[in-house]
């Protein structure tokens, strides 16, 4: 065994008690109710539980302080450490677009005033409308779309109109088998059969594949730029041509804009369509659960269709257009996710357009620091320069037994936030890591140490690997059992506590 490892394993530290374990009869951070009475007569009876749980901890205020001070703690955030999710893009959001979406004239504003009232807002949204169309190389953009997926939905949407109305509604969506996981499902979602294309050796799609499959049932082919390999499609142009030649529409999955922001238009690749994520690629807030954005930019011919109202410049005010018959409607309550949109604007401002190229550009070129650091020992998916995410895979570490799954959990012992794992399904046992732009080479060669070290560990020690993490509050579950029969509440019976009921 390494020394690294022999340290690692002296560094194991119990996991911290369960609140339910801590305190003790009679603790209070308050001297309440009064001397002499119960707790329950102080509480209106509607407000009092009746499941008859009665064993809930007694503590001090600084017991309380700590519990919660430390499951903070453990939260796992961009702020805290290095967060190399691949397809995910999980970039640092800039303080300045928090302070900017809290200035009291936006934070403050009702979404049902009257658009006379909003003029600054619908300045700003006309705007971005333009600043994304520029930086897409498409000519019309609607801010509605709340998430990627429903960006995605809402292209597919404008495409069945625009064919629908052509009188040739069509039937089936092209999908490569290195999209994202959403496309086949917004495709269905609209009501379209999706045919899947395999990718060639060197991880693009070719022109004559999709010939192969193109037909006057096919509405469009939804590709990913780079795709889901972290590799540019090289053909593009030429699959947007044989889509084209057949009366059909290229969708572009815009996930990946961070790796062309600046460099290369979509729109000038042949694309009728794409969806933008703004968490991806403009540092808005990035997924639990809240508001997202994904806008939708179209060249000229699907612009009746775009959803409403639609932002019009008239003179020098701004208005809401409702008169639009062939659009698909609303996709979106109000005008979109505004914090969110104002958190796009105010990045791509200060930025601007060379700060938008040099981004995405060092994306690009932290995404190679780490491939060429760790292509002697792990194997590459594809031995060449890759875009903003590299992919490894855990062919090398199998031959002793050790997995993806291990070697992502051997990372929480070394303070890392694994990489997207097992993902894209056309790679065995994949690690997807992307750096995004922001991290310094300091960050970087810290994460390849550590993927290295494990790379020794996996020769000299698999079972070390094998059975991490070992310095975890919680250690190696049992994730198929986890995930179906989860523990949701506190069992006061230690025999209920670890049976699977």
């Amino acid at each position: 065994m390494s020394e690294l490892s022999q340290d690692k394993k002296r560094s194991m530290v119990a996991p911290p008690k369960l609140l339910f374990e801590s305190g003790s009869a009679g603790r209070s951070a308050v001297d309440w109710p009064a001397e002499g009475g119960k707790v329950e007569d102080s509480i209106p009876a509607h407000l009092l539980r009746q499941d008859g749980i009665s064993d809930f901890p007694e503590l001090g205020e600084l017991e309380v302080l700590r519990h919660f001070t430390g499951l903070s703690q453990r939260n796992f955030s961009i702020e805290s450490q290095f967060y190399p999710l691949g397809s995910c893009t999980m970039k640092y959001n800039p303080k300045i677009n928090e302070a900017v979406a809290r200035f009291p004239g936006f934070a403050q504003l009702h979404p049902m005033a009257a658009p006379e009232y909003l003029q600054g807002a619908l300045a700003l949204l006309f705007e971005l409308e333009q600043m994304l169309a520029e930086i897409s190389g498409m000519e019309h953009v609607s801010l509605q779309p709340s998430a990627g997926a429903q960006g995605e939905l809402t292209g597919l949407m404008l495409i069945r109109a625009y064919l629908a109305e052509r009188g040739d509604p069509r039937k089936n969506i092209i999908v490569p088998d290195t999209a994202h996981g959403t496309n086949p499902a917004s495709s269905t979602l609209c009501g379209y059969d999706v045919i899947q294309i395999s990718s060639n050796d060197k991880g693009v799609i070719d022109a004559a594949a999709v010939e192969k499959v193109m037909d006057a049932d096919v509405a469009a082919i939804m590709i990913t730029n780079p795709n889901t390999l972290g590799l540019f499609e090289t053909n593009i142009e030429a699959i947007a041509q044989v889509v084209h030649a057949k009366g059909g529409m290229v969708y572009l999955d815009g996930a990946n804009l961070n790796a062309l922001m600046g460099i290369a238009k979509p729109g000038h690749m042949g694309v009728d369509v794409l969806h933008m994520n703004l968490h991806k690629t403009f540092s808005t807030p990035h997924g639990g659960g809240g508001p997202g954005a994904g806008p939708v930019g179209v060249k000229a011919q699907l612009r009746d269709y775009l959803p409403v109202p639609r932002i019009v410049k008239s003179g020098e005010n701004f208005v809401l257009d409702e008169n639009c018959p062939k659009s698909v409607g609303r996709v979106r309550s109000f005008l979109g996710n505004f914090g969110v949109l104002l958190r796009a604007y105010t990045y791509i401002l200060s930025l601007g357009g060379d700060g938008l190229e040099n981004a995405s550009r060092m994306a690009l070129l932290n995404a190679n620091y780490i491939r060429t650091k760790l292509e002697k020992s792990y194997q590459l998916a594809y031995n060449q320069p890759c875009m903003h995410e590299c992919i490894l895979t855990d062919r090398i570490q199998h031959k002793n037994g050790v997995s993806t799954l291990d070697i992502a959990k051997r990372l929480l012992d070394y303070g890392y936030h694994p990489p997207t794992i097992y993902f894209p399904l056309v790679v065995s046992g994949a690690l997807m890591i992307e750096p995004t732009e922001t991290e310094t080479p300091e960050t970087l060669d810290g994460f390849c140490d550590a993927m290295l070290a494990i790379a020794q560990e996996a020769k000299d020690d698999p079972e070390l690997v094998k059975s991490a993490p070992h310095s975890t509050p919680v250690s190696r579950l049992d994730e198929a059992r986890a995930a179906r029969k989860p523990v949701l509440r506190w069992e006061a019976s230690p025999a209920k506590a670890g049976s699977d009921d």
